[in-house]
């Protein structure tokens, strides 16, 4: 399960930029078509913040939809999986979104 590293690593960069302060919030975009589990990222994020400045703080997790664009027709396809046909039936798509894994808001006091 390598959400344990990735959540542990996601509260060791917050306390470290918090630069001694409290971390109140953590926002993070996780993409559908990561190979991360964002209820997993959920129930390890309270253990791996015990004893941190990110100790008490809450995690706000928005996963991005799969999009793709065709290189034939260029039109847009929604993915749920690595892999998905366009409308026009090719198969070589170029992935634009879900597969995002970052921290975009960072709330302290």
């Amino acid at each position: 399960m390598h959400e344990v590293a990735i959540t542990e690593e996601v509260v060791a960069i917050a306390c470290e930029r918090a630069q001694g302060a409290r971390v109140r919030r953590i926002v993070m975009e996780i993409g559908r078509l990561s190979t991360v589990l964002p209820d997993a990222v959920r129930f390890c994020f309270d253990l791996c913040a015990e004893g941190t400045a990110a100790e008490g703080a809450t995690l706000e997790i928005r996963e991005v939809d799969g999009v793709a664009r065709c290189r034939v027709c260029s039109a847009s396809v929604a993915l749920t999986q690595p892999f998905g046909y366009c409308v026009c039936g090719n198969t070589e798509l170029d992935w634009i979104s879900g597969d995002e894994l970052k921290v975009i808001l960072m709330e302290v006091y």
